[in-house]
């Protein structure tokens, strides 16, 4: 009976051993990788939660609800900076300012216009722009205007360069006593016009009307061909030759055609021809003044005897004067000064009870 039991006990024993060494071995398996999913539990010891990590931008941060905030190596806002070629925002006015047109004067101060008789104005003045199409202001803030020379920068920051123009070719034409005829007959002589640029020439005939003569195409003229010839001008109005000659050449060596047009409804007050220039083909037309005949032969007309000079008349006296006498003067000499004196008041007066003036006769 205690042989048997010693035998059981020694049985248990044993499976005792072989499990307490199976549970080793189980022991020294290598164990799964922690989850990365957060826990709630707290860390073993203090000093693991502050250690930091291997990789820094990969540092997670716990928030206080127990989520994981994002990481740092995430994109972040970039503050404003500046444009291309550092250029700050723009927060001025976008709209130029522009000037209104000025009259268009001439060297006489007038106002030019055109050949249709419409006035000319120049062109409106505008405001500069900076290099990023901006408008432009000085350091008291007043916006820079364009000049002839500047004119600054176009909306997309290009640089404007004033154009080119060639100036107009100037015709000039110089008519030195010159002598305008008409049939033949002379209408109007010693002609002296110094023509700048020669636009239209006008020539009034009484009953004919006026007519416009150039020496370019203009709009319903009519082309006469050879009219300048050398010093004259000769154009045919209406079975009427009207002939312009001058002392110098009109316009170059070989003859030219002239443009003529005829305006029967434009008239000039005057019974005589009439001649002028202008730069308007449309009525009414400009008649300049002829300049003085410069001849060096011309003498000044003696002056007139002094017995054939008027004598003016004198001026009335204020009231309560008259003129004084004065000697009388014969034709031509100077007449005496007669100044203007008070009128003495002299009163005669007789009465009926003075004696009478004695009779010297009878007392003798």
């Amino acid at each position: 009976m205690m042989r048997t039991n010693i035998g059981s006990l020694s049985g248990v024993l044993a499976f005792a051993l072989a499990f307490s060494s199976s549970g080793r071995a189980l022991a020294q398996e290598p164990q799964p990788a922690p989850s990365t999913t957060p826990q709630s539990s707290q860390p073993a010891s203090p000093t693991d939660a502050t250690q930091p990590a291997s990789d820094p931008e990969r540092t997670v941060a716990s928030t206080a609800d127990g989520k994981e905030a994002a990481a740092s190596s995430a994109p972040q806002p970039k503050p404003a900076t500046k444009g291309k070629k550092g250029k700050q925002e723009y927060t001025g006015p976008m709209t130029l300012v522009i000037l209104s047109p000025t009259p268009m004067l001439d060297e006489e101060g007038n106002q030019r216009q055109d050949p249709d008789g419409k006035l000319m104005f120049n062109p409106p003045v505008k405001q500069q722009r900076d290099k990023f199409g901006h408008p432009l202001f000085d350091e008291h803030n007043k916006p820079v205007m364009q000049t002839k020379e500047n004119l600054g920068y176009d909306e997309n920051g290009k640089k404007l360069h004033p154009s080119k123009e060639k100036p107009p070719k100037l015709v000039s034409v110089s008519i030195a006593r010159g002598t305008l005829t008409v049939d033949g007959m002379t209408g109007k002589a010693a002609l002296n016009y110094e023509i700048k640029d020669l636009k239209y020439i006008y020539f009034y005939v009484p009953g004919v009307g006026t007519t416009v003569v150039s020496n370019a195409p203009f709009p319903a003229a009519v082309e006469q061909k050879k009219a300048f010839d050398d010093k004259t001008l000769t154009v045919t109005v209406n079975d009427h030759i009207v002939q312009l000659t001058s002392d110098q050449r009109l316009l170059g060596k070989a003859p030219e055609s002239a443009f003529v047009l005829v305006d029967k409804n434009f008239t000039v007050p005057t019974k005589f021809p009439v001649m002028g220039y202008g730069p308007i083909r449309v009525a009414p037309y400009a008649w300049p003044g002829s300049k003085q005949n410069d001849q060096k032969d011309s003498a000044e007309a003696p002056p007139l005897p002094a017995d054939l000079r008027p004598v003016p008349l004198l001026q009335g006296c204020p009231a309560g004067q008259m003129r004084a006498p004065g000697a009388p003067t014969l034709p031509g000499q100077v007449a005496a000064p007669h100044p203007c004196v008070p009128i003495a008041a002299v009163v005669t007066t007789t009465s009926a009870n003075q004696p009478a003036p004695p009779n010297t006769q009878a007392t003798k």
